[in-house]
């Protein structure tokens, strides 16, 4: 199974949604570097379930122990091995679901490559599964912090098709939603309460951002910063689209329209616009980079459903369980970890481009 993400700065996440524990082990991140559990849980607890009436209601607190890798508060330069434990899985709910494909879900792929699964809470492609990206994201953010100054932040753009028209980067964190414009956010939080009553969910649209990339991240022709951001996005549970800059706006503007133009500012090279979202010719060029991923709906609902199960009989299934009537929130942590991992990474590779 591809668990293992990265080149230099590399990790490889482990563990079920609903076996004892899920953990990440952190290889090529540079010794001296100032890390604590304290440090790496303010990323987790945003990430965390149970926090709102509008996520999942699982009560895990998500405590992360450090298990080697960092000795009196310092990065050692060995692999970094995280770890935290799964205290409120109840496994109940899905035993009816033991022989059963859920639409929408991993179930019958996983069973059909496999042929063997853990049935419990959709075991190993269990978006559980991203507590240790997000774990490694912070490792990743507090590195790109020291050596290069770069910030990362995530929002909701659109949920239920309800837009975001301000933005206030303060808002993000004060709303259930964490959407920048308080007014949508709202509106967004009423249409997740009211597909929840309907035993249904909505999805939407994140934006991720990076400010102070320097220029030159990135590798010609096959590994183009981009590619690899689209790569990686793509792997987050529930995203099925991703587009860069003005992404599918950009089809439909003129050649002079979507070239950003250059200019010195105090020497430095900057572009007017910002239409390719940091990115020309897959290398980074300075300018901020700007990410937005498309989020289905929440797979889980209690409507009954048609599916098959394992012997070829054709079924009809309500998924029980505690699930999040929209996802969009909690991918935000996450979309941030897995930008954030790819610029560590390139950070690191970017050190041997030239003498």
């Amino acid at each position: 199974m591809g668990s293992t993400f990265g080149r230099l700065f590399r990790i490889t996440t482990w563990g079920e949604s609903h076996g004892p524990a899920i953990g990440v082990v952190i290889d090529g991140c540079p010794a001296g570097l100032e890390i604590s559990e304290e440090l790496i849980q303010h990323d987790l607890d945003r990430r965390r379930v149970g926090q709102s009436k509008v996520t999942s209601p699982r009560q895990e607190q998500d405590r992360v122990t450090i298990l080697s890798g960092v000795f009196e508060g310092k990065t050692t330069g060995a692999p970094i091995s995280l770890i935290t434990y799964n205290a409120d899985a109840d496994s109940s709910k899905y035993e009816p679901l033991r022989d059963v494909f859920r639409p929408g879900h991993a179930d019958y792929t996983y069973w059909a490559k496999y042929g063997h699964r853990d049935h419990r809470g959709g075991g190993r492609s269990s978006a559980r599964e991203t507590w240790g990206r997000v774990a490694a994201g912070a490792v990743a953010r507090q590195l790109l912090r020291t050596v290069a100054g770069i910030e990362v932040y995530a929002f909701v753009r659109e949920l239920a098709g309800i837009q975001m028209e301000t933005f206030d980067r303060e808002e993000i964190d004060r709303n259930l939603v964490r959407c920048p414009d308080p007014v949508a956010a709202e509106k967004m939080v009423a249409a997740i309460l009211e597909a929840k009553e309907q035993q249904d969910s909505v999805g939407g649209i994140v934006e991720v951002r990076a400010d102070n990339v320097p220029p030159g991240l990135g590798e010609p022709t096959m590994d183009k910063l981009d590619a690899v951001i689209g790569y990686a996005m793509l792997g987050i549970p529930a995203v099925k689209g991703v587009e860069i800059g003005e992404g599918f706006a950009s089809t439909r503007m003129r050649g002079h329209e979507h070239n950003d133009e250059f200019y010195l500012e105090n020497g430095r090279v900057r572009t007017v616009s910002n239409h390719a979202g940091g990115m020309l010719g897959g290398i980074s060029n300075g300018e901020q980079i700007v990410v937005r991923l498309a989020v289905k709906p929440t797979s889980s609902v209690a409507r009954p459903q048609r599916t098959v199960d394992i012997h070829g009989n054709e079924r009809v299934i309500s998924v029980e369980g505690r699930h999040d009537p929209s996802i969009c929130p909690r991918v935000v942590p996450v979309a941030e970890a897995m930008l954030l991992l790819v610029l560590a990474d390139f950070y690191l590779l970017n050190r041997a481009a030239r003498i």
